[in-house]
């Protein structure tokens, strides 16, 4: 096992520490009073309220937040409670993400905001739901689902929170499959040019060239992938997907978890301190990638990680998909996807000014629904529906 730890050079260790006594901070950093929201006159900042820390308090407080608990990241069949679930993936974003930007001079509370709101509207199932969803979707309505768009969704549309544009920008651009050496903020748009590309992005499958317009969100990307890249490889060993530390390439960053963590961010600071860009060296960008690729090989594509969800879970999200359709277009609301969402979002909004949520296509309103389920309530949805009793989760005793 690789047991460097990279540290800062001594040259940005003293320039760090002789702006500390200053009371520096970055030229590039966003500014509260620069908070931008779809109704300024709502959500006004206050002393102990900043801009940044409502939209924090908006999210967690929102109730489907407590959902991240039990969506799973990766391993979706494996009855472990130390395996990563969303919930800390969000924070382990936020944490990574905070502990850098606050080197570099930044504003951690639009860091955080960015962080735990970015996978709000993720799908069960991790990326393999994802991709299930938009094979739907896309079939029903000619759109892609991509899970940082739908968290715009959430937050902006369906539940209506007057989250600043400056938040939802850095959630929309957060694509962490999408590695970049140099990550450079375009330039700040309003909510006119942030609608378009938020619109666009339902008909790019891929919606990768998304760049946030502050420095907060360009770092907050790039720590969701140092935070799930050795996550990962901590989580498959205790799912026994992986047995031996040797199967990993040697490089300069480290093989697990807590190397990589510390040596790419010592290397985002080295790079990026006093810039308006977040800069990865060449070589540690090119171990990144390295790392990433082994992830997709060895984990990611793993029979046990991925089979089982093809075989089994993409045809239970087709006929899940289309029971609930039926009950929508039949207008049954005895249906679940009356009783327990678009009640529920009616609950939720009541505070939050008035708008018909059926006016949405039908195909939209299933979507939203599927998306927003844990991956247990999937589970127990479907065996509801098809009176059936299939139980997924693989013994701790095996």
């Amino acid at each position: 096992m690789n047991n460097n730890y990279s540290v800062l050079s001594a040259e940005i260790k003293n320039r760090i520490e002789n702006d500390r006594k200053n009371g520096w901070q970055s030229p590039y950093k966003t500014n509260d009073e620069n908070a931008l929201r779809r109704n300024n006159d709502r959500d006004k900042a206050s002393i102990i309220r900043p801009a940044y820390v409502r939209d924090i308090e908006k999210i967690i407080h929102l109730p489907i937040y407590n959902r991240y608990s039990d969506k799973t990241q990766v391993f979706s069949f494996f009855s472990n409670d130390d395996i990563t679930r969303r919930s800390l993936h969000v924070q382990l974003v936020s944490r990574i993400a905070r502990n850098i930007g606050s080197v570099l001079g930044l504003n951690l509370d639009l860091i955080e905001a960015i962080a735990l709101g970015h996978d709000i509207g993720h799908t069960p199932f991790g990326h393999a739901g994802e991709r299930f969803l938009s094979e739907l979707y896309f079939e029903n309505c000619g759109k892609y689902f991509n899970h940082n768009v739908h968290s715009v969704r959430v937050l902006d549309y369906i539940y209506k929170r007057n989250i600043s544009l400056q938040t939802l920008d850095g959630i929309l651009c957060h694509n962490g499959e999408n590695e970049k050496e140099v990550y450079i903020p375009r330039k700040f748009s309003d909510f006119q040019d942030f609608d378009k590309r938020v619109q666009g992005c339902y008909f790019d499958g891929l919606c990768a060239d998304l760049t946030p317009s502050t420095l907060e969100g360009c770092l907050v990307r790039v720590c969701d992938m140092i935070a799930y890249l050795g996550k990962d490889r901590q989580d498959a060993f205790k799912a026994k997907v992986i047995s031996n530390e040797d199967v990993f390439s040697k490089n300069n960053i480290g093989i697990f978890n807590a190397n990589i963590i510390n040596n790419i961010s010592v290397d985002i600071i080295e790079n990026s301190y006093g810039k308006n860009e977040i800069r990865i060296s060449s070589d540690i960008y090119s171990s990144l990638k390295t790392i990433k690729a082994e992830n997709y090989k060895l984990i990611y594509k793993d029979d046990s990680v991925s089979k089982e969800l093809d075989i089994i879970i993409k045809p239970m999200f087709s006929k899940v998909f289309y029971k609930l359709l039926s009950d929508l277009k039949a207008g049954d609301t005895s249906s679940l996807i009356f009783k327990h969402h678009i009640n529920y979002i009616k609950e939720n909004t009541k505070y939050y000014g008035s708008f018909d949520y059926m006016d949405n296509d039908y195909a939209d309103i299933v979507i939203d629904f599927i998306s927003a389920m844990t991956d247990d309530y999937f589970i127990d949805l479907y065996n509801y529906l098809f009176n059936e009793n299939i139980n997924l989760n693989k013994s701790y005793f095996n």
